[in-house]
């Protein structure tokens, strides 16, 4: 198989520069490649960057690798990280659902290579159209992959306030991952525009196949929305659920609190977190994040009501929480600080 490509650099001469793959040219033979070129050529001008040559066809790169958890329901599951040089992003779960007629993408990972490798995983399993991209929230990891598929012709979903969010918080996060897994693993990564907003719940037919979208109040964030898959009974949860990795509270305890419990009553066949898995049982599977929260929200009060503040709470708001996951050090001293900010002014 083969698969065209464009090389795109920041500088013809001094770099960095990176191949991008150029979806829906995917031809057995490099020649039928090549005809596609001429005849509908692509677009390969991104802001910011010059073309190094015309776009070219070449083997088919490498897929992310996906697990089967239901019938036609893949997902990636990502490291258990933080995002540096050597996995260049991979440190969240992301998935697709085939319809009878077209597929559905879950989140598109921290980089635009991250979306190829999703749609080459795609095409190693079907030849169906990408008809939509999901994304389940704000956070770089789940969305800056996604220009792949919008490129191919995919409309791109998400909770009404997400622009909004990315907008203010787009260039940070850019700047950040340039710095943190380089700058020519980010070349090319963009902020998609969403073709429709979700204000509620929404239903997608993907062919005798319905998802079912439906957002929530601010909980691990302000913008999050859950994918439910009605044929297998999989919910794709996003970081509303987090399984190993130390959960990230970037909008309300409070309101996380509520929307877990709410989830726990859900009849589902599994649930995908945003992290760890790939498939959760349920509700079994939300007893962690359960667990971890409540902590989070009594030892918040004790320290409130003790008269502590808040650079000697966040010492020993949930410690014992510890042993139970990963990259606490990381995000257990942050979900204190939000969580005392909230509830010092309840």
């Amino acid at each position: 198989m083969f698969e065209a490509i464009v090389t795109l650099c920041a500088s013809l001469e001094a770099g960095p520069c990176r191949d991008h793959l150029l979806p829906g040219y995917e031809a057995a033979e490099a020649a039928v490649c090549a005809a596609q070129l001429a005849e509908t050529p692509p677009r390969t001008a991104l802001a910011g960057l010059v073309s190094k040559g015309a776009p070219r066809c070449v083997p088919v790169g490498p897929a992310l690798a996906m697990t089967e958890v239901a019938a036609g329901v893949f997902v990636h599951r990502g490291a258990i990280a933080e995002p540096d040089m050597d996995n260049r992003g991979d440190v969240s779960n992301l998935g697709f659902v085939i319809g009878e007629t077209s597929v559905a993408v879950i989140d598109s990972g921290t980089a635009r290579w991250m979306g190829e490798g999703t749609w080459r995983a795609i095409r190693a399993e079907t030849d169906k159209p990408v008809s939509h991209v999901i994304l389940t929230h704000m956070h770089p990891d789940h969305v800056f992959g996604a220009s792949v598929f919008t490129d191919a012709g995919a409309l791109a979903l998400g909770h009404a306030d997400l622009p909004r969010a990315l907008i203010d918080r787009q260039a940070n996060y850019l700047e950040s991952l340039g710095r943190l897994m380089g700058a020519e693993t980010m070349i090319g990564t963009e902020v998609i525009r969403l073709d429709q907003f979700v204000e509620g719940t929404a239903e997608i037919d993907l062919g005798g196949r319905v998802l079912q979208l439906e957002t929530w109040p601010t909980a691990h964030t302000g913008t999050d929305l859950t994918v439910f898959d009605a044929g297998s009974g999989v919910l794709f949860a996003g970081d509303l659920v987090f399984d190993q990795h130390t959960p990230a509270l970037d909008g309300s305890l409070l309101g996380w609190r509520a929307v877990m419990a709410e989830l726990a009553e859900r009849e589902v066949a599994g649930v995908v977190p945003g992290h760890g898995g790939p498939l959760l049982d349920w509700p079994v599977g939300a007893a962690d994040m359960i667990r971890y929260l409540a902590v989070l929200e009594q030892d918040t009060r004790q320290a409130l009501d003790a008269g502590a503040r808040l650079g000697a709470a966040v010492e020993t708001i949930a410690q014992e929480e510890a042993v139970h996951w990963e990259l606490f050090d990381a995000y257990n001293p942050r979900n204190a600080t939000v969580a005392f900010t909230e509830l010092e002014w309840e």
